[in-house]
């Protein structure tokens, strides 16, 4: 484990104004039980030494940090929820807890799931369940190992409540979540300005994301700024985009307002991983037209982007915005050959872009699981077999020869007989130990081989 980090409280975002977010008072829950504290990630931002009574106190019961914000704030944003606009959004059963540094001197939130009542939760009860919580542990943890720039879940608590859901069997366990990201400012913070035509705080954020969440120094004037801006984010949720695919995962909920401003991944609901690379596969019930399917993944992103282009153009120009929308897909198609050379182990060469076509072809016309290609072709050795038989295999066979890696190879993860993955009888068979024995030792031992796994990646 990394040495730990000086905890460096800095509430930044007390310097947008009282037009961004509303104070609020957190939940009083009947009880406080820790189920989850993410050591690793505490030590990077100082709190790696804080004592079970203190994480209680500051994750449980939401006590402020020294420091730090006096009392936590529900941010106001729109967006767009598969294509339809909301004016009526902003954070509902969450708050911005408190903002330090970390050990690469980046600002980091800690933001909460399931805290309780605010001003924007539309006659929600501000509650997270216990599956919740742990389901998305299990998506943070695993995106984490697999190289995808993600929130991380910093702490879960189950709070003895009893929740009653639509969706799934109640009454049900109720927890409430912290996680650390890279900033709490999604495209829909600044919908919600360009909704209200109010260009005083849509070029303020500009100004707080770039020097802030990108530590850029301020140049140029305000639609410089804002090009600069939209710039960095296309290439960010470029790279995001391609991450999703080459991980095999399936976020579920790609609204306008699920999509943060650092491109970093975050709050998951729905989400899966895809066994295969199947185009069409949705992880939500409730998209029956397959409009965040894994394979629309990429489209939606973009589409997003699009959006904040739209919110920019009240301090922009449009014809300065566009090209740099236009440019998207090309990024993504640079991350993505990136991406998927990374996960294979292998280093760029002079075929990158027919050998990424060829892996994705060959992956997308045969019945192997994405997990089990990855692990089998680790470092560009063809391991042959039989199911790896077929011509489009062949082919990428003969791409990869004089591109061996057995470096790649070196930890003792390789040697195992099966790939660390996540499919949705894992996830339900995690739960259900939970759930039925109160055993939570399942869920130990898979961050703890998710995390070798992410170790042998080099993640």
């Amino acid at each position: 484990m990394a040495s730990e980090q000086p905890y460096r409280a800095d509430p930044a975002i007390l310097s947008l104004g009282e037009d961004f977010y509303d104070a609020v008072d957190p939940a009083n829950y009947p009880k406080t039980i820790e189920r989850f504290f993410n050591h690793r990630h505490a030590a990077k931002v100082g709190l790696g030494k804080l004592d079970e009574t203190e994480r209680e106190q500051h994750f449980g019961r939401f006590e402020p940090l020294p420091g730090n914000l006096e009392k936590p704030l529900a941010l106001r944003y729109h967006g767009h929820q598969f294509r339809h606009y909301n004016p009526e959004l902003g954070d509902g059963r969450g708050f911005l807890f408190g903002q330090l540094r970390d050990d690469k001197d980046r600002l980091l939130d800690l933001g909460t799931k399931g805290s309780g009542q605010t001003p924007w939760s539309r006659r929600g009860d501000g509650r997270l369940t216990l599956k919740g919580g742990v389901r998305e542990i299990l998506a943070t943890e695993m995106l984490e190992a697999l190289g995808v720039n993600t929130s991380k879940t910093f702490a879960l608590y189950e709070t003895g409540e009893q929740l009653w859901r639509g969706d799934e069997p109640s009454p049900t366990r109720s927890s409430v979540m912290t996680r650390l990201s890279h900033g709490h400012i999604r495209i829909g913070s600044f919908q919600r300005l360009a909704f209200y035509q109010d260009r005083d705080n849509l070029s303020r954020l500009v100004d707080y994301c770039l020097d802030q969440l990108y530590g850029e120094t301020l140049e140029g004037d305000t639609q410089a700024r804002a090009l600069r801006l939209f710039d960095l984010v296309a290439s960010t949720t470029a790279e995001l985009a391609a991450s999703y695919m080459v991980a095999g995962f399936v976020h579920g909920v790609l609204n306008s307002d699920n999509i943060a401003i650092t491109g970093e991944s975050f709050d998951y609901g729905p989400w899966r991983f895809t066994p295969k690379w199947e185009e069409g596969f949705t992880a939500a019930y409730f998209d029956e037209m397959g409009l965040y399917s894994f394979g629309r993944q990429p489209e939606a992103i973009h589409w997003d982007l699009v959006q904040l282009g739209s919110s920019l153009t009240l301090i922009g120009e449009i014809e300065d915005l566009q090209p740099i929308a236009n440019r998207w897909t090309d990024r993504f198609d640079a991350a993505l050959i990136e991406k998927l050379l990374q996960r294979l182990g292998v280093a760029p060469g002079e075929d990158d872009r027919e050998l990424a076509q060829s892996i994705v072809t060959a992956l997308g016309t045969n019945d192997v699981l994405i997990d089990r290609f990855f692990f089998d072709w680790r470092g560009g050795i063809d391991p042959g077999g039989d199911i790896y038989a077929g011509e489009d295999f062949r082919k990428l066979a003969t791409l990869l020869e004089g591109r061996a890696n057995k470096d790649a190879r070196s930890h003792p993860y390789w040697s195992d007989t099966a790939p660390c993955s996540m499919h949705i009888e894992e996830v339900e068979s995690i739960w259900d130990a939970i759930a039925e024995n109160d055993d939570w030792q399942p869920l130990y031992d898979k961050i703890d081989a998710i995390r070798r796994m992410g170790e042998a990646m080099g993640a």
